[in-house]
């Protein structure tokens, strides 16, 4: 994209997206962000301006002043109202998907923005704040800037601490920055405490079984693991990779369920022809491909393998891949997952069966799902 130089008027004072230092250069596309420099301009624009980029010129132009109504201000205040939520959820998600993707830099800009909305909406004292600072921690973390994560969540904290009604889902979540900032510095004892604390929070929120408390079970298996305590660390594993396994084993049995079909197609393909069903918002995405495949090269590695733990974990996979409509990675898992548990001796008939059913039903789809793709693409 290209950029305009920008000599400011006497008195007006533009600043940069980034940093919020005097602005020089304005983006040409929406005519609404300002940057110090080039290079402020392309982190941004990697990290979410390219994704914002026209959703902010009604939330920085709003012209109330010119409306002629009372009515039509409320309305318009409204619209903006819900438009600033919107903004706040979709940089988040945005941000936390970057996180899990390994894209520490590149999740600054989103966590920011986040931020800045979060503060319109709520006002600085908020505890609707401490989701992106939390990013922004984590961020940090992953950036080796720990003193700067040290400064988002001493700030998290306190908004939390001073807020009695503060929900368990935020303390979760504020225990495991803690416990991931902890391990960083190789304080393993009072990171495996705080991800202790991330899980029983979670659980409160959510259940032991969810989604959203595997990442306290993931990240303190990854202590246990870096201890060499793999004993540990393997239990955890394999919880994790169950929780995930059943879920997303929810997901495509919905999206599979029998229903009568027309002659010659499959129930599944009529299935998908009929609804696109949202099932993980890109952040749950990005998570799961970074724990399962985490887990899948752990269990990989290992020696003697567990021909059992490793069907589990390729069909948890494949699943995802099949939510993510690649089909032919999908298939690949699942063969493989397929084989893994006719190798094991400990058999699971359940989960063969499972395999099996997914396995056939995939055999139908790949040609009839590529064309669908094409039509959500």
């Amino acid at each position: 994209m290209t950029l305009n130089p920008l000599s400011n008027p006497k008195g007006v004072k533009l600043l940069c997206e980034l940093c919020q230092k005097p602005a020089f250069v304005q983006c040409t596309k929406c005519r609404v962000t300002f940057y110090c420099g080039v290079e402020h301009q392309q982190a941004d624009w990697v990290g979410i301006h390219e994704k914002i980029c026209q959703l902010l010129i009604p939330l920085r132009t709003p012209q109330l002043s010119f409306l002629s109504s009372e009515e039509q201000r409320r309305k318009k205040e409204q619209d903006l109202l819900l438009r600033q939520r919107n903004m706040i959820d979709l940089t988040r998600t945005t941000g936390q998907k970057l996180l899990f993707e390994g894209k520490h830099e590149q999740a600054v800009p989103a966590a920011m923005q986040s931020l800045r909305f979060s503060i319109d909406v709520h006002g600085l004292d908020s505890i609707e704040l401490v989701p992106s600072y939390l990013i922004l921690a984590e961020a940090s973390i992953g950036l080796h800037k720990l003193s700067q994560a040290e400064e988002y969540l001493a700030q998290a904290q306190w908004t939390v601490l001073k807020t009695p009604d503060c929900s368990s889902a935020i303390k979760s979540k504020l225990a495991r920055n803690l416990g991931l900032l902890y391990a960083a510095q190789g304080n393993y004892e009072e990171s495996l405490r705080h991800l202790a604390d991330d899980i029983f929070h979670a659980s409160q929120e959510f259940g032991t079984d969810d989604i959203r408390t595997s990442g306290g079970y993931f990240h303190m298996a990854n202590v246990f693991f870096r201890q060499n305590r793999m004993d540990v660390a393997d239990s955890l594993y394999t919880r994790v990779t169950s929780i995930w396994h059943s879920h997303l084993l929810t997901i495509v049995s919905d999206r599979t369920k029998k229903s009568d079909t027309q002659s010659g197609m499959s129930s599944a393909v009529v299935e998908l022809e009929e609804r696109k069903v949202e099932s993980l918002d890109e952040a749950q995405e990005a998570e799961a491909k970074q724990v399962l495949h985490s887990i899948h090269d752990i269990r990989e590695q290992v020696t003697n393998q567990d021909a059992a733990a490793m069907a589990t974990i390729g069909h948890a996979l494949a699943m995802l891949y099949y939510l993510l409509d690649d089909i032919p990675k999908a298939t690949e898992l699942g063969l493989r997952a397929q084989a893994s548990s006719n190798a094991s001796q400990d058999h699971d008939a359940e989960l063969a069966a499972s395999i099996n059913e997914f396995n056939s039903a995939l055999n139908h789809l790949p040609l009839k799902l590529n064309l669908l793709s094409s039509d959500y693409s």
